[in-house]
């Protein structure tokens, strides 16, 4: 292999291994569970996200499987986008999605990345769709609902949002969010500081 070849192949390697690391991270997923799901070991899956092994197809597809996007999340690469726009512009057609399966929620990424300290996330609940469990904060977060009806849970404390109302969660209590709709989707756009 060429030097240049090597190089752009290295190049690809921690791309592919920064966007496993980030997406591990924000679904929650510790690198033993990781490791664990897809029949290898921690170092494997540490050095996979550090670029520094290969990383066979099938492998990236169980990975794909655990952290429940499809392959061609991987895909995307950055010369697809302008250099001016790199780590600035991410375009609507661009946009990175994530499902959690079996909960009817969908994610788009707003931001150029998911590593950086402000994040914007795109949130879809599909009618009846809800977070699955009460989550603490690590950073602050705050939403804008788009459209439908978003019911928020703060704590002990019930809030029913309408499309144009807005939060801010400070971290002080744990949240849930859920569609109580039948029939129409929740829309929300996050902001989140800190960690995901």
């Amino acid at each position: 292999m060429s030097s240049n070849k090597k190089e752009a192949a290295d190049s690809e390697n921690l791309r592919i291994g920064r966007q496993i690391r980030d997406l591990r991270k924000a679904k929650g997923i510790t690198l033993t569970q990781m490791a664990e799901t897809i029949q290898r070991s921690v170092g494997y899956v540490s050095q996979v996200e550090r670029g520094v092994s290969a990383l066979p197809i099938p492998v990236l597809q169980s990975i794909c499987d655990v952290l429940g996007v499809q392959i061609s999340w991987f895909f995307h690469t950055d010369s697809e986008v302008p250099m001016d726009e790199l780590n600035h512009i991410v375009r609507k057609e661009s946009r990175r999605s994530l499902n959690f399966s079996g909960t009817g929620i969908r994610e788009e990424l707003l931001s150029p990345k998911l590593s950086g300290q402000l994040k914007m996330i795109l949130t879809t609940f599909a009618p009846g769709a809800k977070s699955s469990e009460s989550r603490e904060l690590k950073g602050e977060e705050g939403g804008l609902v788009q459209s439908g009806t978003l019911e928020l849970m703060i704590g002990e404390k019930r809030f029913v949002l309408n499309p144009g109302d807005s939060f801010v969660l400070t971290g002080e209590e744990p949240y849930r969010a859920s569609n109580p709709s039948e029939t129409e989707d929740a829309v929300v756009v996050w902001t989140i500081s800190g960690g995901y």
